[in-house]
């Protein structure tokens, strides 16, 4: 049978009524202390009843993890309670809800990060400067964060995890040869350069258990040479998916260069690499607007399910357009 936009799917153990999510995207509406307000409530409740999932955006585990300085962030006990007011006001739509979770690295916000950390010592670009190499000391306590993180998201009562790992955040750094340069344990290879993520979703698994759906979001080529490629990535996830419910397909963000054009669907291609390799559901975002061509997507089996991001950033209403036009 031929899957379409409106097929329920599930991620682990969450059911979803269908297969259009909405991805995670920076509000830029958080509190100097990184605290969720009334702008994300009503933000996510109003795009909540027709996406069958909501992926919160990048929230961070740590004060020096922040991309910006109105990031929200999940980093002490305060932080849970205004996060719970998103979950509930978005499980009264009937929807499931997960939460993405970061560490920037080095491309933490210059004014608010005292110590910016990085696999080694490259910086991504002049505004930036020079980041500081991470020592195993400063592994061991990026991965309790996590950890910690991860038991927040279950008291505020998000349904599973999505870790972020891609858009140049720190464990895309750690993964990419471009900015990981490192001769230990965490350098080299790729089963090396891997090593972090996978000590994150163990860290995160201890917390959560094996039956709460976590996921992995994955930046899937780099737009330089020496960098990433969909190939190298999905192979990546082979060493990861047995701790997966599912991955979500992006790219870039590694390195200030992106590519010149964005035409419809242009990411799709690399959540069909990906999906060649894993048994986990593949979750295709980028310029994806129109039924007909979700619909492609899905029945040509290049992705299991399809993110909205800037469409719905535009329009609360986008998702019921979506499902009730071809």
């Amino acid at each position: 049978m031929t899957i379409n936009l409106h097929d329920p799917i599930q991620i682990g153990t969450v059911q979803l009524k269908n297969r259009m999510i909405m991805a995670p995207m920076q509000q830029n509406q958080g509190t100097p202390d990184s605290y969720a307000t009334d702008h994300h409530v009503k933000f996510y409740s109003e795009r909540a009843e027709h996406v069958s999932l909501i992926i919160i955006e990048s929230t961070v585990v740590s004060a020096n993890g922040r991309l910006f300085p109105d990031d929200i962030g999940i980093y002490t006990e305060q932080h849970t309670a205004p996060l719970r007011r998103i979950v509930d006001d978005v499980h009264s739509k009937g929807t499931p809800i997960f939460i993405q979770l970061t560490h920037a690295g080095r491309k933490a916000w210059p004014s608010v990060t005292e110590k910016r950390l990085a696999p080694s010592s490259i910086a991504y670009d002049d505004e930036y400067g020079l980041p500081q190499t991470m020592s195993q000391a400063d592994i061991n306590a990026v991965i309790e964060q996590f950890r910690m993180a991860a038991h927040r998201s279950l008291q505020a009562g998000f349904d599973g995890i999505e870790l972020h790992a891609a858009h140049g955040h720190l464990l895309h750094q750690f993964l990419s040869p471009l900015s990981n340069q490192r001769t230990d344990t965490y350098g080299g290879s790729l089963e090396n350069r891997v090593r972090l993520i996978q000590e994150v979703l163990g860290a995160i698994r201890t917390e959560v258990g094996i039956n709460y759906p976590v996921q992995l979001r994955v930046s899937a080529s780099d737009f330089a040479d020496g960098g990433l490629t969909p190939a190298e990535v999905a192979l990546a996830l082979t060493y990861l998916e047995s701790e997966l419910d599912a991955v979500h397909v992006s790219s870039g963000g590694l390195v200030p260069a992106a590519p010149l054009a964005t035409p419809e669907g242009y990411q799709t291609p690399y959540a069909a690499v990906i999906k060649q390799y894993v048994k986990i559901p593949v979750i295709a975002v980028g310029n994806i607007r129109t039924q007909a061509f979700a619909n492609f997507i899905l029945a040509d089996e290049m992705a299991d399910m399809i993110a909205i991001g800037r469409p719905l950033l535009e329009d609360a209403n986008f998702g019921e357009q979506m499902l009730s036009l071809a």
